[in-house]
């Protein structure tokens, strides 16, 4: 059914006059206006985290985020203890989050109403599509007051709780997470276990977690159950939402490790041909040799290798001597009419594409071929399997891992295309659950080889980035 303006407004009831052509004295928006926009398919969404502390609500936004940036969303995360860190500079003892602290509950909610005007910002100002309220956000009262100034601002609001009972998982994420934050700096470890185990008690007292049968049953929302052993999800509205409610599903917080490589060098990379179904060469069958002997050095006994369906990868994972997978969607970008030509054969047959190309390369793509852009969509799978899995490695190709790369080091549909991916390079990334999403280590470099990087345009504003730059130097085999 079709809600009108007038009738949303007046179900809401509150402190507004609500004469359908009044303005919200603390929003300064037309209120029946915001109502309505409100169920328009494309307002922006405020996504608001819920839960006690060391529940993985900051490991989950930071990490939905990057995702939804991936995938073409703007997206932004506002953390309110980054407010109250500005707020109050010197963090003291738990005592600051007693709920009978009245002087520090005022800072606190100040804080929050603060970080709501930067959502507003972000999402009618700057171009954002969904920010990302990272707080506790334990009782009705302040959830209210965040549905409230949604629907002042024509915003759709989708909740995130999660719950955890179960005390290792509790202990283990206040050892890797909270002892490294910037509450605690420089601070014994047994001093900073006592310290908020106490403030988590202190949000204990008033914390009131959503209620799918009475209160919260309107409420479109998605409660993860002891870190995604169980899911409860309610009232999903839109398309977007049910992206969050898959990724969310998908995702866990053990421990594991990704490796990142290209295959071995080719025969159309020799010549310098793009795309095709050549095979190694010598050096890349020496490369694939390394390989192995990088994963026997390592001790890497338990790992998945995945590869495409085209020959080059699978000839660098059959050296392995180790089980491998091949995916269809791990492909090279294709090339379509350009497939086995050089960069000097493109620019001579098809200037006009050639030089449309280099004006927006991820957006670009080939007659009869494809962009970044669609590679981006069709690798969205790959995403949800290496969030899930253990430790991978994933044998692919030049474009396919900048994909995979920008995914995980949270870069630009600008800075994408032209991220440098050497190769006989492994990269590996390891997700921490605090600050930096990923962890980076040298890979290995077994011989020359071509480069097959093309520089960005002459006064673009992308520039070539490399993985590489974050590593010490990686070591020769």
């Amino acid at each position: 059914f079709f809600l009108s303006p007038s009738d949303d407004v007046a179900s809401r009831g509150g402190h507004h006059n609500l004469n359908g052509h009044d303005k919200c004295a603390v929003c300064d928006v037309n209120v029946s206006c915001a109502a309505w926009a409100s169920y328009m398919t494309n307002s922006p969404t405020v996504i608001v985290m819920i839960g006690l502390p060391a529940r993985g609500k900051t490991y989950m936004s930071k990490k939905l985020t990057r995702y939804l940036n991936w995938i073409g969303v703007p997206t932004k995360v506002f953390n309110l203890g980054v407010y109250r860190r500005e707020a109050v500079r010197a963090y003291k003892s738990y005592d600051f989050f007693r709920h009978d602290n009245q002087e520090a509950m005022k800072i606190r909610k100040q804080c929050a109403l603060v970080a709501l005007q930067d959502v507003k910002a972000y999402l009618t100002e700057e171009g954002g599509q969904i920010a990302v309220f990272d707080a506790t956000n334990t009782t009705r009262e302040r959830r209210d007051l965040i549905q409230d100034f949604v629907k002042e601002n024509s915003f759709k609001v989708f909740f995130v709780e999660s719950v955890c009972d179960d005390p290792e998982v509790i202990a283990a994420n206040i050892l890797e997470v909270k002892v490294s934050s910037p509450d605690y700096p420089e601070r014994h470890r047994e001093r900073v276990m006592d310290d908020f185990l106490k403030r988590i008690e202190c949000y204990k007292v008033t914390y009131q977690p959503l209620d799918p049968d009475n209160y919260d049953k309107d409420l479109s929302f998605i409660k993860v159950i002891n870190v995604g052993r169980r899911f409860l999800v309610n009232r999903v509205q839109d398309y977007i939402q049910s992206k969050i409610v898959y990724y969310l599903m998908n995702i866990h917080v053990h421990s594991h490790s990704i490796y990142l490589c290209r295959h071995g060098e080719s025969n159309h990379n020799v010549e310098g041909r793009i795309g095709g179904d050549s095979e190694l060469s010598p050096r890349g069958k020496q490369f694939a040799h390394a390989l192995r002997s990088f994963i026997e050095e390592h001790q890497l006994s338990d790992l998945k290798v995945w590869t495409s369906q085209l020959r080059r990868t699978i000839q660098t994972a059959e050296e392995l001597r180790a089980p491998y997978e091949q995916w269809k969607i791990l492909n090279e970008i294709d090339a379509g009419v350009c497939e086995e030509m050089s960069y000097e054969m493109i620019q001579n047959t098809f200037p006009e594409e050639f030089a449309l190309r280099d004006q927006d390369k991820y957006h670009y793509r080939y007659p009869g071929g494809e962009s970044y852009q669609d590679l981006v969509q069709r690798l969205e799978p790959v995403i949800m399997e290496l969030e899930r899995q253990g430790n991978v490695l994933v044998v692919c190709h030049q474009a396919v891992m900048r994909c995979l790369l920008a995914y995980f080091l949270d870069k630009s549909a600008e800075d994408l295309p032209y991220m440098k991916c050497p190769l006989h390079t492994v990269l590996k990334l390891t997700p921490v659950a605090y600050g930096t999403p990923f962890s980076y280590t040298g890979g290995i470099v077994t011989l020359p080889c071509p480069v097959t990087t093309r520089s960005s345009v002459p006064g673009s504003t992308a520039q070539a980035t490399s993985p590489g730059s974050l590593l010490p130097p990686p070591h020769q085999l």
